[in-house]
């Protein structure tokens, strides 16, 4: 097969949407508006520091393997994994924390600890949890949205009512203590929507926390993007930097190219992982599938406000991953979802990859990463950004007991303007579209264009969600597509 392909986008759903293309048989150029590759999962290095730009949370070790596996690779031929021990820590108030550890009867006894019978609870609770996600990672989620009778099968039709409830009210029907409820809340914020409007189903996301583990690769998440590129240029893939795109060329209501930085490049097919709002400009509007009002009503999963931050000494009493639940969930999450605004008292995560990696930081100091989930769309000023990282930092010093602030050698930021600048998102959404029950597999934007033949989308935009696995997982998707429609 001698058909070639132009990839919009160098993330992970663009890499491995590259990698099967060419193990296809199709001739693969990707085209990177960014000096480096990467996408939202990019690399910033500074004075001896080393931080991820995005992801740095790495679950779900099956789904890589699996992708690895269609290769007849193992990702231990390109990065080095850890499993973290804890996994990572949750702070409720000074002094006042939760370890989460590195098996699921550690953590039974952790539940133990705080409610009184409430190990068996969880554990039961992650018996349903993982058998959600054999049926999801396993079958579901490796559908390409096309149909509703997808999601019809003997085992999902037994699951049925599992749609309509909400991990909220699952959670808290076995649950009584509110530090148990936060922590069992909280994977499904990877999913992008609120406990309340996440179905029951994705319960499985606790069974990829507590029964699988979290994992770290050393010298960080970008050397999972530096595999992915180093299969796909063994696979004969071409890799193109600088290369913003001007406009997807469509002859006859067929995409037949991309033309960037004014020079054309023809293809016979284009696949986009770039923001799917945003590629759809690259079309004249009645060629687009999507309205602007269909995107305004859509819920998107958050913005983030982050700081990469590089310290001159070694951090006390926090893990690897620690997140700071001290405040109030619900109205954090009104502030990002019913009433957008900035957060009064923001919960927010911090990652000090240096406590497990000597290599992302000069001996004897630490790299830190913090995190403010907000709502995109909102106003993104300088000012705002000082204010919030001056009020995280001082519950940091307070809850943690330690005085941080005088040793921050320098403090990096980005937020929704970044995200817009230099991944073109929508609104500065740094998630993609929330996994709710209305947003949720045939119910997503497209992988195929239903207007413009041979343009396809992969992506957090698209099917299946959000999130690194996700993404390997789209990347595949739109690759089968592709070659069905071209054999």
């Amino acid at each position: 097969m001698n058909k070639t392909v132009s990839i919009i986008g160098s993330g992970f759903s663009s890499l491995a949407a590259s990698c099967y293309l060419a193990k296809y048989g199709f001739n693969v150029t990707i085209f990177e508006k960014n000096n480096t590759i990467g996408g939202r999962a990019r690399q910033l290095t500074k004075d001896g520091f080393t931080f991820d730009i995005g992801p740095t949370w790495y679950w779900m070790p099956d789904v890589f393997e699996r992708f690895f596996s269609d290769f007849e690779k193992t990702p231990s031929q390109y990065y080095i994994l850890e499993k973290l021990n804890p996994a990572y820590s949750v702070y409720f108030g000074k002094n006042d924390f939760i370890d989460i550890e590195d098996t699921l009867e550690k953590i039974a006894v952790a539940f133990e600890k705080e409610e009184k019978g409430s190990s068996k609870k969880l554990l039961k609770f992650i018996d349903k949890a993982k058998s959600n996600y054999n049926i999801a990672i396993k079958d579901l989620v490796y559908n390409p949205g096309v149909s509703p009778l997808e999601l019809v099968t003997p085992t999902t039709l037994l699951k049925l009512n599992q749609f309509f409830g909400n991990i909220k009210n699952d959670v808290r029907k076995a649950f009584k203590n509110e530090k148990l409820v936060k922590i069992l809340e909280f994977p499904v914020l990877f999913l992008g929507a609120k406990p309340s409007d996440t179905p029951s189903f994705y319960n499985f996301m606790n069974y990829a926390d507590f029964g699988l583990g979290t994992f770290h690769p050393k010298k960080g998440m970008y050397q999972v993007i530096l595999a992915l590129e180093s299969l796909a240029k063994e696979l004969g893939v071409a890799v193109k930097t600088n290369c913003s795109i001007d406009k997807i060329m469509v002859k006859n209501n067929k995409a037949i190219g991309v033309i960037s930085n004014e020079k054309e490049y023809y293809s016979d097919i284009v696949v986009s992982g770039a923001d799917y709002h945003h590629t759809e400009t690259l079309l004249d509007k009645p060629l687009r599938q999507y309205s602007e009002s269909y995107w305004n009503k859509k819920t998107f999963a958050p913005s983030s406000l982050l700081f990469y931050v590089g310290f001159n000494k070694k951090i006390k009493n926090v893990n690897h991953h620690t997140l700071f639940f001290d405040t109030d969930f619900d109205t954090h999450a009104e502030s990002i979802y019913d009433e957008p605004k900035w957060p009064e008292s923001p919960l927010f995560y911090a990652s000090f990859p240096s406590i497990t990696d000597s290599s992302v930081a000069p001996k004897g100091k630490e790299a830190g990463i913090f995190l403010i989930p907000l709502a995109p769309g909102l106003d993104d000023i300088q000012e705002l950004r000082d204010i919030y990282f001056d009020k995280i930092i001082e519950r940091f010093e307070t809850l943690t007991s330690q005085n941080v602030k005088e040793h921050i050698l320098f403090k990096e930021s980005f937020c929704i303007n970044d995200f817009i600048k230099d991944y073109n998102s929508y609104k500065g959404n740094a998630y993609g579209l929330a996994n709710t029950l209305t947003q949720t597999a045939f119910l997503r934007p497209k992988l195929k264009s239903g207007k413009v033949k041979n343009l396809y989308f992969t992506g957090q935009l698209t099917v299946p969600g959000p999130g690194v696995p996700p993404s390997l997982i789209s990347g595949k998707l739109v690759a089968d597509l592709v070659l069905k429609h071209n054999r």
